[in-house]
């Protein structure tokens, strides 16, 4: 693989997940206490999510002198956002008795790897790009292998398939029952994403690295 179609896969990977589905949630808070969210019958609790922000800004993902407050709210809607996404992408996958394995994440990490020029710049622009905290990297490249195979063959980035890997993960979360609790906005059924989030998510777009 060159260096070129190596950055090319790689910004099609970070533009495939916000690109990728439209899901139906319902709003209200989860009937689970201490729940951020619930998913099926699994929920994504608060101490998942300050989790999540802690690792984020141990990754310095953070922008110095960014309002406290306002840097609170972003941090944790993003972080819901995400966890809520894992999920759905994992149920449209088992659906459609789809796996990923351990190999097919470490190619594709390494893949990247060296078009970004070693492990430190990928991890840096996942970061800075996505908001990826180091741990989590697996887990990001778990979700590109998957959203490429529920593209069923097709390239992700193209109209076809991402109209596949939309009605997978519509089916996916109208199967979930999504609920988001209201401090970290709703669940937005023509976009990926939680409303009032203050990411620059471009649907339908590849963002450029």
């Amino acid at each position: 693989m060159t260096r070129t179609s190596s950055v090319r896969r790689l910004r099609a990977a970070l533009g495939v997940t916000v690109a990728a589905a439209a899901l139906s949630a319902c709003g209200g808070a989860p009937a689970h206490q201490g729940a951020a969210a619930v998913v099926g019958d699994e929920r994504i609790t608060i101490a998942q999510v300050q989790a999540r922000m802690s690792a984020v800004r141990a990754g310095g993902t953070v922008q110095a002198g960014a309002p406290a407050a306002n840097e609170q709210s972003g941090l944790a809607r993003h972080a819901v956002n995400d966890l809520i996404f894992d999920k759905v992408i994992g149920r449209a996958l088992a659906d459609r008795r789809l796996k990923v394995d351990a190999a097919e994440i470490g190619a594709a990490r390494s893949a990247d790897s060296r078009s970004a020029g070693g492990d430190a710049k990928l991890a840096e622009l996942l970061r800075v790009k996505r908001g990826v905290p180091a741990e989590g990297i697996d887990d990001f490249y778990r979700q590109q292998v998957g959203l490429t195979k529920l593209a069923g063959g097709q390239d992700p980035t193209s109209a076809a398939g991402d109209a596949a890997i939309r009605k997978a993960l519509v089916d996916a979360g109208t199967a979930l029952h999504i609920q988001v609790n209201p401090r970290y906005g709703t669940w937005d059924t023509a976009r990926i994403g939680l409303t009032d989030t203050t990411d620059d998510w471009l649907p339908m777009n590849v963002r450029p690295l």
